[in-house]
């Protein structure tokens, strides 16, 4: 029987499993997916395994659903920045390392995490869209009429396109809400479906609209379908970009054991 937790941040809902022990089977992709399954397993856009780590209060180990380990992930990263805390791992601090490098973080009695990611550079910016790496790979197009658009089938359609032969990248349609506020959908690979939010692409577009000067402030909201994140950053030239901090929700939605 496995012990697990179920965290979702902003929608985006993940399977906590606390591998301090180093007993959970990481290479089986198999039993990872099928916790993953929504209908067979106990649903989750990824699974989270909590682990040591020598100099750090915890490693991450992201898994996507389909089972393949993945780059990083900023709504996982919070949400087990809270399983942490429930742990008593960590108090309303932490230092942990992930697939993408060092991380800081904190949580407040509220429950809202801000978690420092990456610094970025190297955004390209082409006439139709904009591509960045937030720990994450991320495409960024603006549209019209967000709420009707063809999530699914246009971001399925690009990510699997040459453009970003062979690993593919994730998919973000965005839509402006005012001065420095935003909403967007996006289509995650790993998933091969859209979410109700993701924390890199969030910060990606963040990043990008800042970038190509739609937004004025270092501060930016961003709309999911599953609530609101807000992104901050400090950049001297729009081209480099350096703490980086995304803050939003966790919370943990249920625990339970399964047979595995």
């Amino acid at each position: 029987m496995l012990r697990f937790y179920k965290y979702q941040g902003t929608g985006n809902d993940f399977v906590m499993i606390d591998n301090r022990t180093s007993f959970f089977p990481k290479e089986d992709k198999e039993l990872v997916a099928h916790l993953c399954h929504r209908h067979f397993g106990i649903g989750g856009d990824g699974l989270i395994l909590l682990e040591e780590a020598e100099g750090y209060d915890f490693r991450m180990v992201y898994y996507n659903a389909d089972g393949s380990e993945s780059t990083m992930c900023g709504n996982g990263g919070r949400c087990l920045v809270a399983f942490a805390k429930q742990l008593k791992i960590i108090n309303d601090n932490c230092r942990f390392i992930a697939i993408d490098g060092e991380h800081t973080a904190t949580i407040s009695n509220e429950g809202i995490v801000s978690l420092q990611m990456i610094n970025v550079s190297g955004i390209e910016i082409e006439k139709s869209y904009s591509f960045l790496n937030t720990g994450s790979p991320h495409h960024v197009q603006v549209v019209r009429d967000l709420g009707n658009y063809d999530v699914f089938g246009i971001g399925q359609e690009i990510r699997e396109s040459e453009l970003y032969a062979p690993g593919g990248t994730n998919v973000n349609f965005v839509e402006q809400e005012g001065p420095n506020h935003f909403r967007i959908r996006t289509f995650e690979r790993g998933v091969e479906d859209e979410t109700l939010s993701c924390g890199t692409g969030a910060t990606a577009v963040a990043i990008s609209m800042y970038a190509q000067g739609k937004c004025d402030h270092n501060e930016v909201k961003i709309d999911v379908e599953g609530g609101s994140l807000t992104i901050s950053f400090e950049t001297d030239d729009r081209i480099s970009y350096r703490n980086v901090v995304l803050s939003g929700p966790a919370k943990l939605a249920f625990e339970g054991t399964i047979e595995i």
